[in-house]
């Protein structure tokens, strides 16, 4: 295994970050409920560049090959996690850890005092993941306004609500 190394998105590697989700999706096929998302929509190029432009984009290589990402932006005075992505071929090496790592240390550095995040409570790659990177469900009384309207969002295009949760991670 090539060593990892984790930067700021550049503009050449935007093309390749579609596939990656769509390879890190494959892993959906294993629970039936929640397969279509192996073949769901994934973030697309212009979106990409969005993220890319305000700085928070973030990429995994393996060498110098793509293999995993993060998007974030500013939702309600923190710092939420909009996507998580790495390649079904290098899930389980400590990619998605090094990512979320190395997004905490710019986001402590810029100020935000936490990072949120949505994702589905009993997928094992998902909640149980972050939680054991401290990561803590956030209560449905303690939503903020965005991160319920992000769940609301969620739940429009076509994740059952009760399946998902909010969490957070205080830096």
């Amino acid at each position: 295994m090539k060593p990892i190394i984790i930067r700021p998105t550049q503009t050449a590697d935007v093309p390749l970050l579609p596939a990656i989700e769509r390879a890190a999706a494959q892993a959906f096929l294993v629970l039936p409920e929640q397969a279509w998302l192996a073949e769901g929509d994934v973030i697309s190029e212009e979106e990409h560049r969005q993220f890319l432009s305000t700085g928070k984009s973030v990429i995994a290589l393996e060498g110098t090959v793509p293999v995993g990402f993060l998007l974030a932006e500013r939702l309600d005075n923190a710092l939420y996690i909009a996507e998580l992505s790495v390649a079904q071929h290098a899930q389980n090496q400590g990619i998605g850890r090094q990512l979320i790592h190395f997004l905490a240390e710019r986001a402590r550095d810029e100020g935000y005092p936490a990072l949120t995040l949505t994702t589905f409570k009993r997928v094992p790659w998902n909640a149980p993941f972050y939680a054991r990177l401290g990561f803590e469900n956030i209560e449905e009384t303690q939503l903020t306004p965005g991160l319920r309207q992000k769940l609301e969002n969620e739940a429009a295009h076509g994740l059952q609500r009760e399946t998902r949760c909010a969490m957070r991670k205080i830096l």
